[in-house]
Parts: C-alpha cells; sequence; structure tokens
C-alpha cells in the first residue's frame, strides 16, 4: 500500500469514527437503541485504531492479520447499523450514507488483503 492510499485511508477511518461517533449521541435514550449504539459505536471506532496498529504491522503475514481483523470490525458495524435500521430504532434514510460508507471501507480492506495475499503468495 502506497503512502497516499495509506494516508487516506487513515484520514477516512478516521472520519468514519467521528460519524459513528454523531450518529450515537442521535439515538433515543431507550434502553435497546443505547445497548445497540453502544456496540455500533465500539466496532465503528475500533475500525481506524486497528487501521493505524497495522501500519506498525512487522510482517507481510502480521499485516494481513491486522487488517483483517479491521475487517471483522467493520463487517460487525454494517451488521449493527443495519440491526438499529431493521428494528425501527433509526430511519435507513439516514444511516444509509453511513452504511455505504461502512460498505465501501470493507471493500477497500479486501482489495488491500487480496493483493498482499497475491504478493506473497498466499492465494
Amino acid at each position: 500500500m502506497n503512502n497516499t492510499t495509506k494516508n487516506d485511508l487513515r484520514e477516512r477511518t478516521t472520519e468514519f469514527a467521528l460519524r459513528i461517533v454523531r450518529m450515537y449521541t442521535r439515538l433515543p435514550n431507550s434502553t435497546v437503541a443505547q445497548t445497540l449504539g453502544k456496540q455500533v459505536l465500539r466496532s465503528g471506532t475500533s475500525v481506524g485504531a486497528q487501521f493505524r496498529e497495522s501500519q506498525r504491522a512487522k510482517s507481510d503475514a502480521d499485516f494481513i492479520n491486522k487488517l483483517e481483523s479491521v475487517l471483522q470490525e467493520a463487517d460487525e458495524t454494517a451488521y449493527w447499523l443495519e440491526l438499529l435500521v431493521r428494528a425501527g430504532i433509526a430511519p435507513a434514510a439516514k444511516l444509509d450514507p453511513l452504511r455505504k460508507e461502512t460498505d465501501e471501507i470493507i471493500a477497500i480492506l479486501v482489495t488491500i488483503v487480496t493483493k498482499v495475499k497475491k504478493r506473497i503468495g498466499k492465494l
């Protein structure tokens, strides 16, 4: 991954975390909304933190492992966002941009992992 991509994704995952935080603060105060909200808050903010950690990987295998952890958090975030919509806690129209960004981050990470695996002969 080149420096431009790394910096772009670093900024993008940070902005993503901020959007998750803002979304969480707007959720209703019901027990269910807050419980689901805390789950998405945890996983959504973890995406950026774990991406940064991946940039300090000691090897290609370590890098892949760390990025796959980021992918797990992003996928979990997609799940919680979907649940917020399907449970009627948040309107789809409000969360669709965030859900789209989640899907795009996942797609970017899958591409990076696939390229590195191909480069080192793991695919």
